[in-house]
């Protein structure tokens, strides 16, 4: 089994890492200094359940590797447009797309039985931007449950969690899930195969929604969030109108408000992903995370007028009060973490 890592930062090197343990083919798509350490070094894994080791070939061109059997994604969803050129020499007739992203994935609605089967989510497949650099037929949904971090060059932090959830969009039980599985399972991970995977999209969109825009707004870590009074809540409000959303689409995630809120607060003084991109002066991942689900209340007709008001004063954030305000919004050309 051949896999390319695009986009090798926090997370795509710990997946990489765990692929190449377990005996998988592995290459790395990375940049600058990260880049550099890894090749020197390898992928030094510092973790809980236990440091390693890992010397996949890491490159920062992927013509180097040629077509593999899966791509695993590793950038960020407002990067998937542009990044046709990075992973075209990766791709075979055969080639499965893994994107590891958080939100809303662009090919939410394909093969989706019900009435919106075969919409196009314009919020993270801009006038099929998305679709015609990675079309659906070859995605592989995945939620990402892990908590990793880059600590230094070369160095990945995990602090939690070792769940890939995966899965067809048609909720198959395919081959090609399962050999997946089996080799992430291999690597010390765990990856169960789900027939409803967008029941797990939304169990993890339930906090992403809510905590990523509350904290680029606040500047609040998640637990102070959850024990501040009005904020909390403000995070039941949103995670009531979330669920109706999924459910006007077809889904019904197996959780409570309160266990989601517990889970959150479990985690402590944690700054959201969103958050770590306004501090650095990164582009907010709002599109997939904030803006699509708005969208979908526009398709369904639902209300979520306490998620509008938030989706607004982040997308304001985002354009005005951020670093680098002003600029041009589109995504710029992908480059690898």
């Amino acid at each position: 089994m051949k896999i390319a890592v695009l986009g090798a930062g926090a997370i795509g090197a710990y997946v990489g890492a765990a692929l190449h343990r377990g005996g998988a083919e592995v290459h790395l798509v990375a940049r600058g200094e990260h880049l550099r350490a890894m090749r020197a070094d390898g992928v030094r894994v510092r973790s809980p359940r236990g440091d390693f080791v890992a010397r996949p070939h890491a490159t920062d061109d992927p013509s180097e590797i040629g077509p593999v059997d899966y791509v695993f994604l590793g950038l960020k969803a407002h990067s998937y447009p542009s990044c046709g050129p990075l992973i075209e020499p990766l791709l075979a007739d055969h080639t499965a797309v893994v994107a590891g992203q958080n939100g809303i994935p662009w090919w939410y609605f394909h093969q989706l039985d019900g009435p919106y089967e075969g919409r196009r989510v314009e919020a993270v497949d801009p006038g099929g931007a998305t679709s015609a650099v990675l079309p659906p037929e070859r995605a592989i949904g995945c939620v990402v449950y892990p908590a990793t971090v880059i600590e230094s060059p070369g160095v990945i932090r995990h602090l939690e969690g070792t769940r890939f959830s995966l899965g067809e969009p048609s909720g198959a039980l395919s081959s090609r899930c399962t050999e997946l599985s089996e080799a992430m399972v291999a690597g010390g991970l765990k990856a169960p195969v789900e027939e409803n995977l967008r029941d797990d999209i939304w169990i993890k969109l339930m906090g992403n929604v809510v905590f990523n825009p509350l904290s680029a707004l606040t500047r609040a870590t998640m637990v102070e969030i959850c024990r501040h009074p009005e904020t909390r809540r403000l995070v039941v409000r949103l995670m009531e109108e979330t669920l109706d959303i999924a459910e006007r689409v077809g889904s019904r995630p197996r959780i409570s408000i309160e266990k989601r809120l517990r889970g959150a607060e479990g985690v402590g003084h944690h700054k959201t992903s969103m958050l770590q991109d306004l501090e650095a002066g990164k582009q907010l991942e709002l599109d997939a995370i904030v803006t699509a689900v708005v969208e979908l209340a526009d398709i369904t007709g639902a209300e979520a007028t306490t998620l509008r008001a938030v989706h607004a004063a982040t997308d304001l954030l985002a354009r005005c009060g951020a670093p680098g305000a002003g600029q041009d919004r589109a995504a710029p050309a992908p480059v690898p973490a």
